[in-house]
């Protein structure tokens, strides 16, 4: 079976997680970039990358790397490409392009000649001037940073972030793939208290949900390259079994509470549609009922961050209230991620680390305060 160049595109500051994942999985050949982490795979490789990874946006074929600093060279290092033996005679050819500090700096017009070079390449093996292209969607991307251009096919379809767990959702909810990279960061298990007093859509407990009991992150939805023939349905369907027989039923404690009636309402439904509403207790409290019996526990959060200017008052008095309240969890540990540089000020107490992250465009902070571990008698 061939091997391909692939790459999984990951917000900033989430390459060496997503790379973490990759290995876990047993790829080979990863080495990371700004933004993506390229490694190499068989058809195997891009179902389980798509399948299993939490934290990556796509997965992709990288096709080819070349100069393109004109509009011949672009459509010549297009063309010399074998698109003839990847895309079907109807397969749907979409093309999608970015372009930065480049001279071909017209988006559209990268595109429009990327299209005109592939269908000539097209053309070598079904000898016709126009294709249907009423079959499986190939989703070509074209990328070029300082006159440098990359071709690759999309094999996710839409971003890896849509699970299909979320159908209800309240306003500026977490993207999942960062939801999973929080309880990753966090060093989170089985056997700890997990807790979200903000928990919003329920994204965070639930993402901590499906890792706790291992479930595929990919397996309530489809891919593009499930469509393709190259790749035996047969071999989609394996995968998915193997995913669904990885599975486990263990005990978890993860609690989820908020104060607003409809996001509550909310994260109960998207946890009955990850299927883990067993393992998370969903409550209607405001943060100053939290509180726990349990030693060791996590919480890990994401509260409103007060981006106007009366709403971040309310935010500063609401990270005193959290300072206050979390203090009395003295064996705790706290992950929280916020876009306030004033945080830990305002919640009473520095950071034992702080690591810079992007909430979509939002720059934000998780801030980590490390609370001892029974294990290991501290940490």
């Amino acid at each position: 079976m061939s091997l391909f160049n692939l790459a999984a595109t990951a917000a900033f500051g989430l390459e060496s997680i997503v790379a973490d994942e990759l290995r876990r999985l047993g790829v080979e050949n990863i080495s990371i970039e700004n933004g993506k982490v390229n490694f190499t795979g068989d058809y195997g490789t891009i179902i389980d990358a798509n399948l299993w990874l939490r934290c990556a946006d796509r997965v992709f074929i990288q096709l080819a790397v070349f100069r393109a600093s004109d509009w011949d060279e672009l459509f010549d290092g297009t063309k010399s490409v074998p698109w003839e033996n990847i895309i079907p005679e109807n397969g749907m050819m979409h093309v999608v392009g970015k372009s930065v500090k480049s001279k071909l700096h017209s988006v559209p017009d990268c595109q429009s000649i990327v299209k005109k070079a592939v269908v000539e390449s097209m053309k070598r093996k079904y000898r016709r001037d126009i294709f249907p292209e009423d079959g499986p969607v190939y989703k070509i991307e074209i990328s070029i940073l300082n006159d440098n251009a990359t071709l690759s096919i999309d094999t996710s379809g839409a971003g890896l972030n849509r699970r299909g767990y979320r159908t209800l959702q309240g306003e500026a909810p977490l993207r999942e793939t960062l939801a999973a990279a929080l309880v990753y960061l966090s060093k989170w298990g089985p056997g700890r208290v997990l807790a979200d007093p903000f928990c919003g859509s329920g994204t965070i407990p639930i993402e901590a949900a499906m890792i706790g009991r291992n479930i595929a992150p990919g397996l309530l939805r489809s891919f593009a390259s499930e469509t393709w023939n190259e790749i035996p349905s047969k071999m989609w369907k394996n995968r998915r079994e193997a995913a669904r027989e990885a599975m486990s039923n263990r005990h978890l404690e993860i609690s989820a509470s908020d104060i607003n009636k409809d996001v509550f309402r909310y994260s109960v439904a998207n946890a009955e549609k990850a299927g883990v509403t067993d393992c998370i207790l969903f409550q209607r409290k405001p943060l100053l009922e939290f509180s726990s019996r349990k030693k060791y526990g996590c919480v890990i959060c994401n509260p409103p961050y007060g981006e106007r200017l009366g709403e971040k008052r309310e935010a500063a008095l609401l990270y005193r209230e959290m300072g206050r309240v979390f203090s009395s969890l003295d064996s705790w540990s706290f992950f929280i991620l916020t876009a306030s540089e004033e945080f830990e000020k305002d919640f009473g107490k520095k950071s034992d680390k702080n690591r810079k992250l992007y909430n979509g465009k939002i720059k934000t902070r998780l801030y980590q305060y490390y609370g001892p571990l029974p294990e290991r008698g501290g940490r």
